[in-house]
């Protein structure tokens, strides 16, 4: 039986070809080595492609932008196509769904996703929007890090990044740094590079407000931690601190 979201990936998929170009798929493919099918939009491109959907479709309800955005997800050909997904409902997610849709963002990091960008779009973003209104699960994605996929082990980190220490509502909202460290932990010798930066950014922004706690981290643990994933980390320490840490590799 013919799907009744078929009509508008179509339309959303015609949008993204219109704006679309081989330039701008070679510049896409600088940003990742590791290969990426891309039809060759930028992120204004799909931003926009997101807001005119919106205008033109202002009847659709959240629910049915949601099943919009799966149904995307479930036919998606490039990488552009589920970034127009996850940030089709990113306008709902404060107000709309209950706390089940945080599965949906795992199943979505499990089967959907296939580069850093769409874990980074989905939790800076999306997740990051839905998670202000509920703070009490922002500790749950902890478990991610225990997930088969690496890109699910990766969103575990940076779901965290805008939480460290966040106003949110009248309060602030500061994510215990004995966790943080738990979950840096878990994931400190994982073997794919880009779960092992995503603990060097979560220990970067942890920096800012622990300053002396993660250097005492770092100074513990460095000979499980990649060059890279300390760069990342000491990005935000002073000259001397950053100079004193590197030198711990050597």
């Amino acid at each position: 039986m013919k799907s009744p979201y078929l009509s508008y990936v179509e339309e959303l998929k015609s949008a993204l070809k219109c704006l679309s170009s081989p330039e701008k798929a070679e510049s896409s493919r600088r940003y990742f080595p590791e290969g990426i099918h891309c039809i060759g939009a930028s992120a204004s491109d799909i931003k926009r492609v997101i807001d005119d959907f919106h205008v033109e479709h202002k009847a659709l309800s959240a629910a049915e932008v949601l099943c919009v955005t799966e149904y995307l997800l479930e036919n998606a050909e490039y990488s552009e196509d589920v970034l127009v997904a996850f940030g089709l409902i990113n306008k709902f997610v404060k107000k709309n769904y209950d706390d089940d849709l945080i599965l949906r963002f795992e199943f979505w990091l499990e089967n959907y996703a296939s580069n850093w960008s769409h874990v980074d779009d989905l939790c800076i973003k999306t997740l990051y929007q839905f998670m202000l209104a509920r703070p009490h699960l922002i500790v749950t994605t902890q478990r991610w890090a225990h997930s088969n996929v690496s890109w699910c082990r990766r969103a575990s980190n940076v779901a965290w990044v805008k939480f460290v220490k966040r106003k949110v509502g009248k309060s602030v909202y500061c994510l215990d740094k004995d966790l943080i460290f738990q979950q840096c932990d878990l994931l400190l010798s994982d073997d794919d590079v880009f779960v092992q930066k995503s603990v060097g950014w979560l220990l970067k922004v942890t920096s800012m407000h622990h300053k002396d706690d993660v250097i005492t981290y770092i100074e513990n643990n460095f000979a499980k931690m990649t060059r890279p994933t300390i760069r990342y980390a000491i990005e935000k320490l002073d000259a001397e601190s950053r100079m004193r840490l590197l030198a711990l590799t050597k």
